[in-house]
């Protein structure tokens, strides 16, 4: 009594009595028991709007029945607004091209549509999830859709949260504008560099990397939805092919647009190896930060200790009053795991074999994942270390005096082999440079001053004739 039975091309089986999904979507998620998530909320969400796309638009040309149409689509709304998530059974990674999760989501949708019209869950001669809730439609051309909406959701927090670390690292550059500091090429001291240079350049890689998502992103918003099976539009309305993208865009809210070619939108995925590509990148330019950020706080006594990371949770379960750069370490080990992603989506684009790409669940399950974990990660990134980022301008300043590096700005004037000469005099004795210059009389203190003046030493200028040195 607590089961009904529903039938498919396998054969008969029972469905818990209570479920809003049926016999196709139980037989899948016995299958594809595989890393024990449910499919992302917001690509059910994406689901239920193309399925209401496409109800409203087989009403409006006629094809749906009213009645059902109008429930179907009261169906959808209840399931966009966040209802009957628990109903989605299906594993994120599963075999099929997605056909299991479409049709979870056509049973899910006819059963509730069903209900509205005061019939009972199974009995799918009232509302069909084939031919009604799928009318006009192909896995093949649902599917992608709803990944590239879904997409395009996520990357809204993204890039929001994205503009707000360009702006916490615009902010930092001009507060450490005036601190000088030691520039370091290959670990090496190198020239003199302000510490605001430094934190305007993280700025403009973050600003980068926006711009190159955005640009990304505007492939997503190019749709096969049409193309039914194999891009040809069998079995959809002509109709039916043209609105139903326009009525797309109108309940989601976005700019979207149907692709000139519904045969290589529906073949070719590189438009998610585009948009994967332009995250790894940015992974990759935020975990490149967050090392510098782990180097120049390192310490604080024995390390570089030029900046301070805000104190977040203790360090070490046995070393007391050990502190460490976990804000940092966690974007690191994001950008690990989405640079294992990008590659996961690019052997999946790859792996298409004529009219169809079988593998985008596993692309949107890596997918989703990045610009979840990234869009996370920069949002602790930038409140709980960027924000609280303070200097330690002494540090700098000792550290500065006594590098080696500032010997650089005298080689144009005294000759590469003299200023290299002083350089390892001073690396063996320890000394400044400052120091030997005077005591070799190469330089007064108050030429050396004027010689050698850090700040005059952070920005080009033009020649001064040579010193008779």
């Amino acid at each position: 009594m607590n089961f009904r039975i529903e039938s498919d091309s396998i054969g008969s089986r029972k469905v818990p009595k209570d479920a809003y999904y049926g016999v196709q979507a139980l037989r899948a998620s016995n299958n594809f028991n595989i890393t024990g998530l449910n499919i992302h909320p917001e690509f059910v969400k994406s689901l239920a709007q193309v399925k209401k796309a496409s109800a409203i638009t087989n009403c409006s040309i006629g094809l749906l029945d009213s009645k059902i149409g109008n429930a179907i689509i009261q169906a959808c709304n209840e399931i966009i607004e966040g209802k009957f998530r628990e109903q989605f059974i299906i594993d994120p990674i599963q075999g099929g091209a997605g056909t299991s999760i479409n049709m979870n989501a056509n049973e899910v949708i006819a059963n509730l549509a069903i209900e509205i019209l005061g019939g009972e869950k199974g009995d799918y001669s009232i509302v069909s999830p084939n031919d009604h809730v799928n009318m006009g439609q192909s896995t093949n051309d649902v599917i992608p859709t709803s990944g590239k909406i879904t997409a395009l959701r996520l990357a809204s927090k993204l890039l929001n949260q994205l503009s707000e670390l360009h702006m916490a690292l615009k902010g930092k550059s001009e507060e450490f504008k005036d601190i000088i500091k030691m520039g370091r090429t290959q670990l090496q001291d190198a020239v003199p560099i302000t510490l605001g240079q430094e934190f305007r350049a993280y700025s403009a890689v973050a600003k980068r990397d926006i711009l190159r998502i955005k640009k990304a992103l505007q492939d997503m918003g190019v749709l096969n939805i049409g193309g039914t099976a194999v891009g040809t539009g069998i079995n959809a309305d002509e109709e039916y092919v043209e609105s139903v993208v326009p009525n797309l865009s109108i309940i989601t809210g976005m700019d979207l647009c149907q692709a000139d070619d519904l045969i290589d939108s529906t073949q070719n995925l590189d438009a998610f190896s585009t948009i994967s590509g332009a995250i790894k990148i940015c992974a990759v330019n935020l975990s490149k930060i967050s090392n510098d950020l782990r180097l120049m706080s390192s310490g604080p006594r024995t390390g570089i200790g030029e900046i301070n990371l805000p104190a977040m949770q203790n360090g070490s379960s046995i070393m007391p009053g050990k502190i460490n750069p976990v804000i940092p370490e966690v974007l690191n080990q994001i950008a690990f795991n989405i640079i294992g992603n990008d590659v996961t989506i690019t052997m999946a684009v790859e792996a298409g074999q004529l009219e169809l790409n079988a593998f985008e669940p596993v692309i949107f399950y890596n997918l989703f994942e990045s610009m979840e974990t990234l869009s996370n990660g920069i949002d602790t990134f930038t409140n709980n270390c960027i924000l609280g980022i303070t200097a330690n301008r002494d540090r700098c300043r000792q550290l500065l005096e006594n590098s080696v590096g500032m010997i650089t700005v005298l080689a144009p004037y005294m000759g590469y082999k003299k200023s290299a000469s002083i350089a390892k005099k001073a690396l063996a004795s320890g000394k400044r440079i400052k120091d030997i210059i005077v005591e070799e009389k190469v330089l007064n203190e108050e030429q050396f001053e004027t010689f050698i003046n850090p700040y005059d030493m952070i920005k080009p200028k033009h020649m001064r004739k040579k010193a008779k040195i």
